[in-house]
């Protein structure tokens, strides 16, 4: 019976002690447990603080991308805008380059038409000159024609003076052979002799007529044929001049196409 007790008591310490251990170690187990929610808790904190910096850190990189993205995005429109503005520069480039071709070419026939009227100016004084030499020339040969026409009518008035004269003379002579007759009274014969004598008077002045109007007309034509001499001097000279001045045209003409 005492074992038996001895046995129910050992039992009942050892369930004692069990339930005290039992009770210790549950104690000891959520004190473990305590201790652990505390770590876990310091933990969670870490974590969460871990957690918050790599947010800001993610946030930073984020923000960093996006502003590297827009930084990007705003090169990229930056060349397009810059392609663009150079399309629109090259295009007025163009546009200019067109324009100055278009004032080239306009400069161009610009100056062919002042060269044209140049020419024009330059032909139209030569042919003002022309006409003016050739009216000087008309003049020239009109006053010739006048002065040849007063020569003429001088030599003719000279030579009228001068048969006047020379009828004056032969009357003279002749009224002194008719007194020489009468006054000695000779006969018949010497009346023929007179009248033969006032024929061939008559026909010695007939041929004094004649040689005088063919020396006048021989003296004309000499001085028609030095007058057209003279004139054609003149008009050799002038087509020199005119050559010349051609020549000189066409040498400025050459300087001015090269």
């Amino acid at each position: 019976m005492e074992l038996d007790e001895l046995e129910e008591e050992l039992e009942k310490k050892e369930l004692e002690k069990e339930l005290e251990e039992d009770e210790e170690l549950e104690e000891l187990e959520k004190l473990e447990e305590f201790e652990e929610l505390e770590e876990l808790e310091e933990e969670l904190e870490e974590l969460k603080e871990l957690e918050e910096k790599l947010e800001d850190k993610l946030e930073e990189e984020l923000e960093k991308e996006l502003e590297e993205e827009e930084e990007e995005e705003l090169e990229e429109l930056k060349e397009l805008e810059e392609l663009e503005e150079l399309e629109e520069l090259e295009e007025e480039l163009e546009e200019l380059e067109e324009l100055e071709n278009e004032l080239k070419d306009e400069l161009e026939e610009f100056k062919e038409k002042e060269l044209e009227e140049d020419k024009e100016l330059e032909e139209d004084e030569e042919l003002e000159e022309e006409e003016l030499e050739e009216e000087k020339l008309e003049e020239e040969l009109e006053e010739g024609e006048t002065e040849l026409e007063d020569l003429e009518e001088k030599e003719e008035e000279f030579e009228e003076l001068k048969e006047l004269e020379q009828l004056e003379v032969e009357e003279e002579e002749f009224e002194e052979l008719k007194e020489k007759l009468e006054g000695i009274g000779e006969d018949e014969e010497l009346e023929e002799e007179t009248e033969l004598e006032e024929e061939e008077l008559e026909k010695k002045e007939f041929k004094k007529e004649l040689e005088e109007d063919e020396e006048l007309e021989e003296l004309e034509e000499l001085e028609k044929l030095e007058e057209f001499e003279e004139l054609e001097v003149v008009d050799e000279e002038l087509e020199e001049e005119l050559e010349k001045e051609l020549e000189e045209l066409e040498e400025e003409l050459e300087e001015l196409k090269l």
